[in-house]
C-alpha cells in the first residue's frame, strides 16, 4: 500500500526509512512548537491555545506536502514571519492580531490564485541555474548557523557581531558530543545516525541537570483553540497599511520557500539537469494551502520547513517521511512535556551535518564566469549573514540581472528575470524610504 501511494521503489527507499527520516525531521524542527507561542503570545494572543495551533497547522501543512506533491518536506508556522506578525504588525503598526491573521489568509488566498495561474511555478523556473545551484550552498551554511547558535556555539557580540560562545555552557558539550557520535555512525553508515545522535546528546543533558524532566505526567489534553480559531477582522482589508502587510507575507514567503524547496529536492537528488522538479506546482499549492489553513486555526504564515533536509539526508525520499513527522506532530499534540524536554542542543549536530551534507552542490557552479560565479556567492554568503534564506535569493537575482546586463549578456535574461528585478528593486526602494 505505502509502496503504491509513496513510489517507495522508484524512489530507492523502505518505510523503515521514511519513518525514522520523519522522526530526525520532527525532532529538528519541534522547537517550533515552544518558539510560535512564545513570539505570538506577545502579539497578545492566547499561548495556551497557540500550542494547539502550531501543532494543528504543522499536520495539516505537512500532510499536504505528503499527499499532492509526495515530497518529504514538512510545513509549520515559519520563523521570521511570527516575528513580522507580532513585533512589527501588531506591536509596531499598533494593529490587532486578528487584523494580522486577516493579512496571513488573504496572502494564502493569494497564493493559491498565482500557484494556479502558475505564475510561482514561472518564478521557480526562471530562477538561473548557477542561483539554484547555490541555494542549496547558502541553506547548509543557514541551518549550520542555526545550529551552532541553538548549541550556543555561536553567540552574538557587541563588538565583533558574532564570536565563539562560553565554553564553560554546558550546552555546548551536549551538541559537540553529539556531533562527533552522529559523524563516527554516519561514516559506519549505520541506519538512523542522527537520529542516535539526537538520543545520545538528550541521555547526556539530562545526566549534566539541562532537561527538565516531565512533571505531572508525561500526556496531557491539548489546550482548546477557540480563543484564536477563525478569529478575523475585515475592517481594515482596503487600506494601504493591509496591503504592505501583505506584500511583505507574500514576498518573504515566496522566496522563503522556493529557496527551501529548491534547495531540499536538490538534496533530495529529485531535480532535473535545468535544476527544476515535475512536483513544483503540486508543492507550491500545498504550501498555499497549508498557510490558509493555517490562519484559519489561528496561527501566523505555514511554509516548508528548511530543517526538513535532516531527514532528507538520513534517507527520507518520499511523502512518507512528511506522514511520520505529520503523526509526530500529532503525538505531540498529547505529548507535549515528553518531546519539548529535548533541549535545542541535542538536535543542533543534526543541523550542524545537514549543512555538510548541502554544500556539496557548490562544485556545480561556473567560477570561471564571473557574471555567473557572483551572484552564485552572493546567494550563499547572504543567506547565513542577512539571517534570511530569501535575502540571499534576492541579492542572487539583483546582481544576476545587473551583471549580465552590464556585460552584453541580454539574451541570458528572461521576461521574467526583469519582472522579478523590478519588484525587487521597488521593494528596496520602499525599504529605503521606510514605507515597508
Amino acid at each position: 500500500m505505502f509502496d503504491k501511494i509513496f513510489k517507495l521503489k522508484q524512489n530507492d527507499t523502505t518505510v523503515r526509512r521514511e519513518i525514522v527520516a520523519g522522526i530526525i525531521t520532527f525532532l529538528t524542527m519541534s522547537y517550533i512548537l515552544a518558539v510560535n507561542p512564545g513570539i505570538l503570545a506577545e502579539a497578545g494572543m492566547d499561548r495556551a491555545a497557540l500550542f494547539t495551533a502550531t501543532c494543528l497547522a504543522s499536520i495539516l501543512g505537512t500532510l499536504f506536502m505528503a499527499f499532492i506533491p509526495n515530497l518529504p518536506i514538512a510545513q509549520a508556522p515559519g520563523m521570521g514571519l511570527n516575528s513580522f506578525f507580532a513585533f512589527s504588525v501588531v506591536l509596531g503598526l499598533g494593529y490587532s492580531w486578528q487584523m494580522a491573521l486577516t493579512a496571513v489568509f488573504i496572502e494564502g488566498i493569494i497564493f493559491i490564485a498565482l500557484t494556479f495561474f502558475n505564475v510561482r511555478e514561472m518564478i521557480v523556473n526562471s530562477i538561473p541555474k548557477s542561483i539554484k545551484d547555490a541555494i542549496p550552498v547558502g541553506i547548509g551554511l543557514f541551518i549550520a548557523l542555526i545550529g551552532m547558535k541553538n548549541a550556543g556555539i555561536i553567540v552574538s557580540n557587541p563588538n565583533t557581531m558574532v564570536s565563539l560562545g562560553d565554553m564553560a555552557n554546558p550546552h555546548i558539550w551536549v551538541a559537540l558530543l553529539g556531533l562527533i557520535v552522529t559523524g563516527v555512525l554516519l561514516y559506519k553508515e549505520v541506519p538512523g545516525s542522527i537520529l542516535i545522535g539526537i538520543v545520545v546528546s538528550t541521555i547526556f543533558a539530562a545526566i549534566l541537570g539541562l532537561v527538565q524532566m516531565p512533571q505531572g505526567g508525561l500526556i496531557s489534553t491539548p489546550p482548546d483553540i477557540s480563543p484564536i480559531f477563525l478569529k478575523f477582522e475585515w475592517s481594515h482589508i482596503f487600506t494601504l497599511d493591509m496591503l504592505i502587510v501583505v506584500f511583505t507575507f507574500l514576498f518573504v514567503n515566496l522566496f522563503d520557500t522556493i529557496g527551501t524547496l529548491l534547495g531540499v529536492a536538490s538534496k533530495a537528488g529529485i531535480l532535473d539537469e535545468n535544476g527544476t522538479f515535475p512536483q513544483i506546482k503540486k508543492a507550491l499549492f500545498a504550501d498555499a494551502l497549508g498557510t490558509t489553513f493555517g490562519a484559519v486555526l489561528g496561527t501566523s504564515t505555514v511554509t516548508s520547513y528548511v530543517e526538513s533536509a535532516s531527514g532528507v539526508a538520513s534517507g527520507g525520499r518520499t511523502g512518507l517521511t512528511s506522514v511520520s513527522t505529520a503523526a509526530m506532530f500529532a503525538i505531540a499534540l498529547f505529548l507535549a512535556p515528553l518531546f519539548l524536554m529535548i533541549p535545542a542542543s541535542a538536535t543542533a549536530p543534526a543541523l550542524i551535518l545537514v549543512g555538510l551534507f548541502m554544500i556539496t552542490s557548490v562544485v556545480n557552479i561556473n567560477f570561471g564566469d564571473f557574471s555567473e560565479s557572483i551572484p552564485a556567492f552572493l546567494t550563499i554568503v547572504m543567506m547565513p549573514f542577512a539571517f534570511s534564506i530569501a535575502q540571499g535569493i534576492v541579492f542572487g537575482m539583483l546582481s544576476f540581472v545587473l551583471l549580465k546586463f552590464l556585460s552584453g549578456k541580454f539574451q541570458q535574461i528572461s521576461v521574467t528575470m526583469w519582472i522579478i528585478f523590478a519588484l525587487f528593486v521597488t521593494k528596496l526602494v520602499l525599504e529605503a524610504m521606510h514605507v515597508l
